[in-house]
């Protein structure tokens, strides 16, 4: 009975409440990952981390976000938490930080790597537009820099002898980043002769409900918030289920894309509710699909804490 109250709250907020821009999961997501993710760290690499994110330009912000009384021991797993929102927060347009419109730069700083002087938004760096096809429209190519290559090379760096204030930028990429390819629709892009370019990952798919449209719709699934809602985001993960531990030990990237890639297809773009263009379509009224996507999202977010745990403890040097 619990879990089913619990469930059509999620429902509530995912349906009702105004729903934030398209960026993977929202804070409250990203930090359900991470949360799920220190339960399984060593001890070891718990010090390391929060050693690490203490040279964030945001870790003050962070610390401020905290009663005066949080133990030593929660503010450095909320601040694991709230690192996780980090790439996010410097798409804001007040930021500091460049934008590259979603446009791979044909420069040296696609994939460049000098820590925090790096000025450069990288939103491409969010998701990987595997691209798939229901009206035979040709398929474009996937661009060459993505979450899955920059995944692949922040694994590498961090299992390498880098200067820490280069690891610990690294370090809060790769916790948002392998939360944002277990959001399937960061993980593909739908090619129709309406959009021979792609949809953006359900972006310009318009759908009845207060997210209008159907990327947002899933970014949200496990609430809404901001970085200062971190209690929400452990009260949210903590009600999870344990991911599948044989599922949980596959630690390859190019396997979590994939994956994700066959959820957009089967659990996403569903039809009904969701047609074969733009819409607006109606997912308010739609049997099970809202309870279904939840399912789906819970299920995603426990697995990409227990992945991250895996990567972090066997990498993390």
């Amino acid at each position: 009975m619990r879990n089913r109250i619990r469930l059509y709250l999620v429902l509530a907020v995912c349906l009702f409440l105004p729903l934030q821009s398209a960026w993977g999961w929202n804070s409250i997501g990203h930090m359900a990952v991470a949360y799920v993710a220190y339960q399984h760290l060593t001890a070891k690499q718990k010090a390391r981390a929060s050693a690490l994110l203490k040279l964030n330009p945001d870790y003050k912000l962070w610390l401020s976000y905290l009663p005066k009384k949080t133990s030593a021991s929660k503010k450095k797993m909320y601040v694991f938490m709230m690192a996780a929102t980090w790439p996010d927060e410097i798409k804001a347009s007040n930021s500091g930080y460049t934008s590259d419109h979603d446009t791979v730069p044909d420069s040296p700083e696609a994939t460049s790597n000098v820590g925090y002087t790096d000025m450069f938004m990288h939103t491409y760096w969010h998701y990987i537009d595997v691209p798939f096809s229901t009206d035979g429209t040709p398929l474009p190519p996937i661009p060459s820099v993505n979450a899955q290559t920059q995944i692949a090379a922040l694994r590498q760096d961090i299992a390498s002898d880098e200067a820490d204030d280069v690891k610990s930028f690294d370090l809060a990429w790769l916790l948002h980043l392998v939360g944002d390819v277990h959001q399937p629709l960061h993980c593909t892009s739908r090619i129709s002769a309406a959009d021979p370019k792609g949809d953006a990952g359900g972006n310009f798919v318009k759908i009845d409900t207060s997210a209008k449209e159907l990327h947002a719709f899933w970014d949200n699934l496990l609430g809404s918030g901001s970085t200062k809602n971190y209690a929400t985001a452990s009260t949210a993960a903590q009600a999870l289920a344990a991911a599948d531990p044989t599922a949980a030990a596959d630690l390859k990237e190019s396997d979590w894309v994939q994956e994700s890639f066959a959820l957009a297809q089967s659990k996403v773009y569903v039809d009904p509710p969701i047609g074969p263009g733009n819409g607006p379509y109606a997912i308010a009224s739609a049997p099970n699909y809202s309870s279904d996507s939840v399912a789906v999202a819970q299920q995603q977010i426990a697995l990409a804490g227990a992945r991250l745990a895996g990567v972090l403890n066997a990498e993390l040097k």
